[in-house]
């Protein structure tokens, strides 16, 4: 049940329908706007939501949609079905172009993906349109509505023919006139015209004897007559002959093809009931699209759960002067459920209190008619069976009521009719007599509607009704916001504490004389003044602590966004460090190679100079460069202020370095200014005073130095260092498989990149897993010559030798 009668007036539910109307297609459109009734079937609600959304995601798509050519052609419908009686070829137009448009939609919906128009499909089930029925119509009448020439053969025989004796009765009549334009007869400027069907000449009056023939009509001045010239009777007659014989030839393919369609007519009438429905829904889809509104999570008990629900109207007006005005509708949060069930809401005049009842009262009928509302995504809302209201003046002086006898006779109607599935909606609740006296009887009508477990949103300014609310169960106290500074409503509902009127500050701000102002607070007395204030305090100390929150949580997206990126940032660096780290090998490796080839060069030009001291300064000097240019290697400097070795500091078996480089080897002898280093296996002549002795301390260092920075560096390769740190035997006994993998792909490279021609690997017998793992990497390897087992005395297939290229 709703109440008042004029509820939708009243609610501006009235106005939502006239915008429906406007967005309809047709008036068959229009006639389900005008049906359009408060729903309280939970299934056939959820239908018609569901219908609703679903074409708004189609309007979304931008699919191609037949959206021209809504006729209703029910009229036709009810003239075809007379015997005998036939329809024009306007009325056929209209037939073929909205049947067109019918079959366009069944199409769309049937062959669209079944997930995405469920609903919508389901519409078009049992919607017929015969397809020789519109092969019929378009024979007749084509797509801009003129009567096709080939319709019949009778009729394109008879219209050629008066295609052929209209041009000549224009050629004899353009004779005529030049001549009687010659005598001066006709005016200069003539033109024949049409009079009474026939073509006429308009001949001044005074010559109007000097031209034979027929007078049809004249001018109203009586200064110009038209005639029918003798010349062109015949030929005339002829025409209206082949007129006469078209138009009844048209009528008998008329009455045919009205004929062919009366069988379809019940068919019809429902692919046109269809036609009208889907212009309906697309006319709620459009609404929705304007209000950004969305389907809810509908459930068949009451309930309201709305985040950020918007008043449409207030929306569409505030969207509609933009440009002019930049204020924006203020959301609220609405939610009634079983424990709190009644929302009372108090706060100043003129501070949204009305507006936030109006938005509850508005969306819920919305909804339970079957449009989507302006809600935030995840809202909820449930049913009512009834929706009662009670808002402005509704005295009557034929009733002999004032404005507060009209209220009671609503509370009276609300008390009696209300129940738990009922929506109650009061504005100003307890106003229009003595506030004591409308206080208490306001107070025990709220009693009443609170022990019928009915749902509502009142707003009121009594202090008692507050108090009733914040100790009884089921009534729930909620404020509308406002800035106690500035003495400015900020339209926000806060749920949960009652709100002060502010009504001596507001009589503060606007200038009211402040003797007068005094006396008021002296009258109202100090408890009412203390509890305004602290309610007043509470606003200020809530603003803060909303100002400071809106701080925080920009500070905590800054950091979200920082972290984010960092984890971007890392993400990336490790993604790429494999590649960057091949990358370098493989130009290490082709350094390495330009390197060993600029070093055979040079040892092959000190060769062919037979140790010439020129020769062999300028090959070294080109190997020098060549390192600087091509290896960015600067020239080794010594370490601290160490001393250079000699030769009489040294002996065998110290721990020696070349200067400048991170490697050591052992001293195997000394000759002269020259030593022998082994370097990893590998003994190599170098001079003494280009050695450092190292102590243990120094080489611990080293040690951990290169485990540090392992892997290498390629920039500036140290060849020397590496191949003196260089063992050509692998020993892999003990590593778990996966471990060892890493060993021998990492040892390989360095080999490879060292130009050792040929490796070892111990991996012992065992259960031959370790074996495998060596094998099957050495045979994946490029670079890799040959795999064989080690010779039988020194491990046999213990180990593995590889031969690189």
């Amino acid at each position: 049940m709703i109440l008042p009668t004029n509820f939708e007036l009243k609610i501006g539910f009235a106005q939502l329908r006239e915008m429906l109307d406007t967005m309809c297609l047709s008036a068959l459109g229009r006639q389900f706007v005008a049906k359009m009734t408060f729903q309280t079937k939970h299934e056939q609600l959820e239908k018609l939501l569901l219908q609703t959304d679903e074409f708004r995601g189609l309007l979304h798509s931008g699919a191609d949609f037949p959206s021209s050519h809504y006729h209703d052609v029910n009229p036709h419908l009810v003239r075809a079905s007379l015997p005998g009686a036939y329809l024009d070829v306007a009325a056929f137009f209209a037939v073929k172009m909205s049947l067109r448009t019918i079959r366009q939609a069944l199409t769309f919906f049937s062959q669209a993906a079944e997930e995405l128009y469920p609903t919508l499909r389901l519409l078009g089930i049992g919607v017929q349109v015969d397809r020789n029925l519109l092969a019929g119509l378009d024979k007749v009448v084509d797509d801009e509505g003129a009567v096709r020439e080939n319709a019949s053969p009778l009729l394109s025989q008879i219209r050629q023919e008066l295609i052929a004796r209209q041009g000549q009765l224009r050629k004899q009549i353009a004779g005529i006139l030049r001549h009687a334009k010659s005598e001066g007869w006709v005016p200069g400027d003539a033109e024949p015209t049409i009079r009474g069907g026939r073509l006429v000449l308009p001949v001044i009056a005074e010559h109007k004897r000097r031209m034979k023939g027929l007078i049809h009509d004249e001018s109203a001045s009586g200064q110009t007559v038209y005639i029918e010239p003798e010349a062109v009777f015949e030929l005339n007659n002829d025409i209206k002959d082949l007129e006469n014989a078209y138009q009844r030839e048209l009528i008998r393919i008329l009455t045919a093809l009205t004929d062919q369609l009366r069988p379809h007519i019940p068919d019809l009438r429902k692919a046109y009931q269809y036609l009208g429905l889907i212009d309906f829904i697309r006319a709620k889809a459009r609404l929705a699209i304007q209000l950004e509104a969305t389907l809810p999570t509908l459930s068949a008990r009451p309930l309201a759960r709305w985040k950020q629900v918007r008043h449409p109207l207030l929306y569409l007006t505030f969207l509609k002067h933009a440009k002019d005005d930049p204020r924006e509708v203020v959301p609220l949060d609405i939610e009634l459920n079983y424990e709190q069930r009644i929302l009372l809401i108090s706060g100043p005049n003129a501070g949204g209190k009305s507006v936030a009842m109006k938005t509850v009262g508005l969306v819920q009928y919305m909804l339970q008619c079957g449009l989507l509302i302006p809600a935030g995504e995840n809202s909820e809302a449930g049913m009512f069976d009834d929706i009662f209201l009670d808002i402005g003046d509704e005295q009557s002086l034929e009733n002999d009521l004032s404005t507060y006898s009209s209220h009671l006779l609503s509370m009276k109607q609300f008390v009696t009719l209300a129940g738990k599935h009922s929506l109650i909606l009061i504005d100003e609740f307890g106003t229009g007599t003595e506030p004591s006296l409308g206080g208490a009887i306001a107070e025990s009508i709220l009693e009443q509607l609170n022990r019928a477990r009915s749902f509502g949103v009142i707003t009121t300014h009594y202090t008692n009704l507050k108090n009733f609310a914040e100790r009884t169960p089921g009534i729930v106290n909620g404020a509308m916001r406002y800035d106690p500074e500035r003495l400015q409503p900020l339209y926000r509902l806060e749920i949960g504490k009652p709100g002060s009127s502010f009504a001596i500050e507001i009589a503060r701000k606007i200038g009211l004389p402040k003797q007068l102002v005094e006396r008021a607070t002296q009258l109202v007395g100090k408890d009412k003044i203390r509890y305004d204030r602290l309610l007043e305090g509470l606003e200020k100390e809530k603003t803060d602590l909303e100002a400071r929150t809106a701080e925080a949580i920009k500070q905590e997206r800054r950091l979200k966004k920082a972290a984010q990126e960092y984890q971007d940032l890392k993400k990336y660096l490790d993604d790429t460090t494999l590649d960057v780290l091949r990358d370098a090998k493989q130009k290490a490796k082709a350094l390495l190679k330009d390197t060993n080839q600029q070093i055979e060069a040079t040892i092959q030009e000190i060769r062919l100079g037979q140790a010439d001291k020129e020769r062999t300064k300028e090959a070294r000097g080109k190997l020098d460069t060549f390192v600087r240019e091509k290896l960015q290697i600067e020239p080794p400097k010594p370490k601290g202020t160490r001393e250079l070795a000699e030769a009489g500091t040294l002996k065998l078996g110290d721990k020696v370095a070349l200067i400048g480089q991170d490697g050591y080897g052992e001293l195997m002898s000394v000759k002269g200014k020259t030593a022998e280093v082994s370097f990893g296996g590998m003994k190599t002549i170098v001079k003494v005073n280009q050695l450092e002795k190292l102590t243990r301390t120094e080489i611990r260092e080293r040690e951990k130095e290169a485990a540090r920075k392992a892997p290498a560096h390629y920039a500036g390769f140290d060849t020397t260092g590496k191949m003196a740190n260089f063992n050509p035997t692998l020993d892999l006994r003990g590593e778990r498989a996966e471990d060892a993998l890493n060993k021998i792909m990492a040892y390989v490279d360095d080999a490879v990149m060292l130009g050792v021609p040929e490796i070892k690997f111990l991996h012992g017998r065992g259960n031959g897993v370790l074996r495998q793992v060596v094998r099957d990497y050495l045979h994946r390897t490029r670079q890799v010559a040959s795999v064989a087992d080690e010779h039988a005395d020194r491990g046999g297939d213990g180990a593995t030798v590889a031969v690189l290229k």
